[in-house]
């Protein structure tokens, strides 16, 4: 990949869902600072439905990306003239939270006669994980890797090639494994969105208390979530309200097994079948402490390298897409937002 010597300040967009996010970042060198990186969650919004509401979501987007993106400014102790360049996320995601993000970030651009570029929201998840030293990046992207993207609307096994190729080699056929979190959460009556509190209960847990089904245990790539949301309400149906919540921290533990025993078994099992060396883990439930002790564990035995983005840069943020827009304009593979997409993109 060609790196070239330049100095610019870059605003990441994110609004593909319910989080609205804006991220100041510099190029310095060899390396990407991030000198901002706010959000504004749209929990209280939706956890009266138990799920993201698409025109809540939206409604919600107009009225704090402002407030959001001067937040951005403010700690990033730059005004707005000196951005050079902006980058937001063009797909996918909800229709109407994706429109207010480009349009914002067009309309932007236009006012301050700069570069504007739609990046894919998959793609700003892998470059969460290697918005650091550009040169490791770039030993990293000379090789195959895996990409293990986990999120609650995605759940896939990505084989990523060098100048920015993705071969979709596994996904799941039902539920994302974010979504299976949250809605086993719900069944155990745990709060929205309760993939944090199983964390959370599971730490004082035992993972081996009860053995949840394992679905698509084989040789391929594919996952699936459906089933193992029916084995939890079958399984608090049958032993109870009272058993359920003495034994919580227990059922947690065991829930949060089966998903991260299936998704880091067949990582691993990716890698060795394609040749990679690096697995790089990346998306929300890639904050969960389990799956990464557990890849991680896979990883070393299979002499692997696992590669994990901070927490803070797991959820969906600006920065993500700023990265990858910013390796996309050193490779040259980048073209403005109106121009003709000639560019390999996930989904695209």
């Amino acid at each position: 990949m060609r790196v070239e010597s330049c100095a610019n300040i870059w605003l990441g967009i994110e609004s593909s869902c319910d989080d609205t996010a804006c991220a100041v970042l510099r190029e310095n060198g060899d390396s990407i600072e991030i000198l901002s990186n706010c959000l504004y969650s749209q929990i209280d919004e939706h956890k009266a439905w138990g799920g993201v509401v698409p025109e809540l979501a939206s409604r919600a987007h107009l009225e704090k990306i402002v407030p959001v993106l001067e937040q951005a400014l403010s700690e990033a102790k730059i005004d707005i003239e000196e951005i050079n360049q902006i980058a937001f996320t063009r797909c996918p995601g909800l229709m109407g939270s994706l429109l207010v993000g480009a349009n914002f970030a067009q309309g932007l651009a236009k006012d301050l006669n700069i570069e504007c570029y739609g990046i894919n929201h998959l793609e700003g998840h892998i470059y969460s994980t290697l918005s650091t030293q550009l040169s490791t990046l770039n030993s990293q992207l000379s090789t195959n890797f895996i990409s293990l993207i986990v999120s609650g609307g995605h759940t896939e096994l990505i084989l990523t090639k060098p100048n920015f190729e993705y071969v979709s080699i596994g996904k799941t056929r039902d539920d994302a494994a974010g979504e299976a979190f949250d809605k086993g959460g719900k069944i155990l009556g745990l709060g929205y969105p309760a993939g944090a509190e199983i964390s959370r209960l599971a730490k004082s847990g035992d993972k081996n208390f009860h053995e949840f089904p394992r679905a698509l245990n084989d040789a391929s790539f594919d996952f699936s979530f459906s089933g193992l949301k029916t084995a939890v309400l079958r399984y608090s149906q049958a032993k109870g309200e009272e058993f359920v919540k003495e034994h919580i921290a227990d059922i947690c533990a065991s829930l949060q097994e089966a998903i991260a025993d299936i998704l880091s078994l067949k990582a691993v099992n990716a890698a060795q079948k394609y040749g990679a060396q690096n697995i790089l883990l990346c998306g929300g439930v890639s904050a969960n402490y389990r799956l990464r002790e557990l890849l991680a564990e896979r990883a070393e035995k299979s002499g692997l390298n696992l590669i994990c983005p901070p927490p803070s840069l797991c959820t969906d943020n600006g920065a993500m897409i700023a990265a990858a827009a910013i390796f996309r304009k050193r490779a040259g593979v980048l073209v403005k937002n109106n121009e003709v997409r000639a560019w390999s993109l996930l989904y695209s």
